[in-house]
């Protein structure tokens, strides 16, 4: 089967097991969210971790590998609003955002409207924070870049708003970042590699200080921080994500940005 590899952080551990651990032969392509989002809607991969926005707009195209998620319940720490200006202030300011992830961007766009009743204006953008911050007041990043750059601007003068933080406080509900989702085509293989994520779940809680080692980011963050941020984060997928995930849709709905594909 072929395998969707997004290159963060928080999926580290679950490649780790794979590479290391699985005998099943996958063939991992790999890719930013935004791209192997179009890889698995193609067809050129069969499963990937891809991010909810994909599986809300595709339900009639996709299978949901059950019981496994990328969540956070709180902070998740690598989906960061990093800004000049106290996020009230934000309004019809233009908010430059990644081009690597559209839930992140709507998530955003959901924060902004419904909870602290702005009006900006989302643009994509590939530019570093230095060069973004010197044409907004206020930029989008998520995974190993935002990690990055809240290590590089956590003593600076900036605002820096982490998304996860901000849907618990106003709905007290996780929110589902990414699913793994498959393809009709594999429906007969899902429950085997459930096992397979079981088996690369359980394994990697249980030796975190090890995959923290192993990690290209240590010498970024440290070991106690690598381990609190997988600590942090939420990968099962059980009722309260269900709700998690039905009130982003709902969200989504209300401001017209699940339109079918």
């Amino acid at each position: 089967m072929r395998i969707g590899r997004i290159p963060y952080l928080n999926l580290f551990p679950f490649y780790y097991w794979f590479e290391h651990y699985s005998n099943k032969g996958y063939q991992f392509i790999e890719g930013v969210p935004s791209e192997v989002n179009r890889l698995l809607r193609i067809g050129m991969l069969d499963i990937s971790p891809s991010s909810s926005i994909e599986y809300i707009r595709g339900k009639d195209r996709y299978l949901i590998v059950p019981g496994h998620s990328i969540s956070s319940r709180g902070a998740v720490k690598s989906i960061l609003l990093f800004s000049k200006k106290p996020i009230e202030n934000l309004n019809r300011e233009k908010i430059l955002v990644t081009y690597q992830s559209e839930s992140s961007v709507l998530l955003l766009k959901i924060i902004l409207t419904f909870f602290y009743s702005l009006n900006t204006f989302l643009e994509p953008s590939r530019d570093k924070i230095e060069d973004a911050l010197s044409s907004s007041n206020a930029y989008l990043l998520i995974g190993d870049d935002a990690l990055r750059a809240a290590k590089k601007y956590s003593r600076e003068s900036l605002y820096i708003y982490d998304l996860g933080e901000l849907w618990y406080k106003n709905t007290g509900v996780p929110f589902v970042f990414a699913l793994w989702i498959a393809n009709h085509s594999v429906k007969e293989s899902i429950e085997e590699f459930r096992h397979e994520l079981d088996s690369a779940r359980e394994w990697a809680m249980s030796h975190l200080e090890l995959l923290a080692s192993e990690c290209r980011l240590q010498g970024i963050m440290t070991k106690e921080e690598l381990i609190q941020y997988w600590k942090g984060l939420s990968y099962e997928l059980d009722e309260e994500h269900i709700k998690g995930l039905q009130l982003f849709e709902d969200y989504l709905r209300r401001i017209d940005e699940s339109p079918p594909v």
